[in-house]
């Protein structure tokens, strides 16, 4: 099965980018259930949660709390979700961004 996150890392798939460097890509949900709705994407093809390795994990926490604040989310109440062990629909590890949680976008 092919891989749409990987597609969009190698470009084939155009996306714009809020963010993009040699491990990490960000970029807009395209179902957003909030009005800022943004995924935050190791480019390294990562299945599943246990394999995220403790680098990879400490750069996406630098990524995500950048986004936050780029983001205007801080202290306006935002979630960062991580779906795993199957219950993602893209087996391509990524944390969505979501906020601010006061308003609703089709949820």
């Amino acid at each position: 099965m092919e891989c749409v996150f990987c597609k969009i890392r190698d470009g084939e798939i155009p996306k714009k980018f809020d963010y993009n460097d040699e491990d990490v890509m960000v970029f807009a949900d395209i179902n957003p259930v909030r009005p800022t709705h943004i995924l935050v994407v190791p480019k390294e093809h990562i299945s599943d949660f246990p394999k995220l390795s403790d680098d990879t994990m400490n750069k996406l926490k630098k990524i995500l709390l950048k986004m936050t604040e780029e983001k205007g989310l801080a202290g306006k109440g935002y979630r960062v979700v991580l779906n795993g062990g199957g219950a993602q629909v893209i087996d391509h590890l990524h944390f969505h961004l979501m906020g601010p949680m006061g308003l609703k976008v089709g949820w």
